[in-house]
């Protein structure tokens, strides 16, 4: 997943249970990968240019998340078996 131009690309991902996304920050502002609403499996620390995160989604479900220093940025992960 790129996070370039202030936008998550793919706006919409879709995997399969046990796959780990990693996200690269592409741009030269800070951003995060959050989870919408509270308790979601998403937080990262923020991402400054170049470094990444991983999550590996062990279970079906539409995971929402976004940048919590700039909340236009928004996204989600499918996730299926």
């Amino acid at each position: 997943m790129a996070i370039k131009n202030f936008a998550f690309a793919p706006a919409t991902l879709k995997v399969k249970v046990g796959t780990t996304v990693t996200w690269t920050n592409q741009d030269t502002d800070p951003h995060t990968v959050t989870s919408t609403g509270s308790g979601g499996p998403l937080q990262s620390a923020a991402l400054n240019t170049h470094a990444t995160y991983s999550y590996t989604f062990t279970k079906p479900g539409t995971y929402s998340y976004l940048c919590t220093i700039h909340p236009f940025m928004t996204a989600t992960v499918e996730v299926t078996r």
